[in-house]
């Protein structure tokens, strides 16, 4: 990590913790099977890539797990509940952390997500930080089902550079899925794979970006 002036975070286990099998089993439990091959860390049915980028409505997406799991009588509570039981929460000081690498570098967040996903963040940051959003943490973000590009396709981290006027060689960009990671590499990003138990407060500190 040479000459960094600009970090790109992922949101997903990077500031916000997530938990694949929980999620999974929420699915298993409203009668899907084969969890690992529908919705996982490295694949997952194309629906989930179609509602990361907007592509569908909330509406389309719930009709879709319906179907999958072969039960129509499934409530959209029921299954906003499953897909959000993938979310934890954010670890204490990684809200100040990135306040403070915000005074030093130019930072910004990078997320696949989702309306259900969003909607619920958004009620979780209020409820517990009262954040009306998390832009107040960064120079710019981009949500997937915004920008209707999702990682790790190239053009969302060209619009991310371009846009921002990034040189891609001062450039960190933070994720915990390496096919995000290969995707950054390819511009010339410099890139580091969060990986369970390390955190992004350590990984400040032992990279001393403060």
């Amino acid at each position: 990590m040479q000459n960094i002036k600009n970090i790109i975070f992922d949101y997903g286990n990077v500031i916000f913790s997530i938990n694949f099998a929980r999620v999974q089993q929420s699915f298993k439990a409203l009668g899907i099977s084969n969890v690992d091959a529908f919705f996982g860390h490295l694949q997952q049915d194309p629906i989930f890539d179609a509602f990361d980028r907007g592509q569908i409505t909330a509406a389309q997406f719930r009709d879709r797990i319906r179907e999958k799991a072969n039960n129509s009588d499934l409530t959209d509570y029921e299954i906003d509940a499953a897909w959000n039981s993938i979310l934890v929460g954010i670890a204490e000081g990684n809200h100040d952390l990135l306040l403070q690498l915000k005074d030093k570098y130019r930072t910004f967040l990078l997320s696949n997500i989702n309306e259900i996903h969003y909607d619920f963040i958004l009620k979780y940051l209020k409820k517990d930080f009262n954040f009306d959003s998390n832009d107040h943490l960064f120079e710019k973000i981009y949500y997937s089902h915004f920008t209707g590009k999702r990682k790790p396709e190239i053009a969302i981290f060209e619009q991310v550079l371009q846009e921002n006027n990034l040189n891609p060689a001062e450039t960190l960009f933070i994720d915990d899925s390496p096919q995000h990671l290969a995707a950054a590499q390819t511009l010339g990003i410099q890139t580091f794979l969060m990986k369970s138990p390390d955190t992004i407060q350590a990984f400040a500190q032992r990279e001393h970006l403060l």
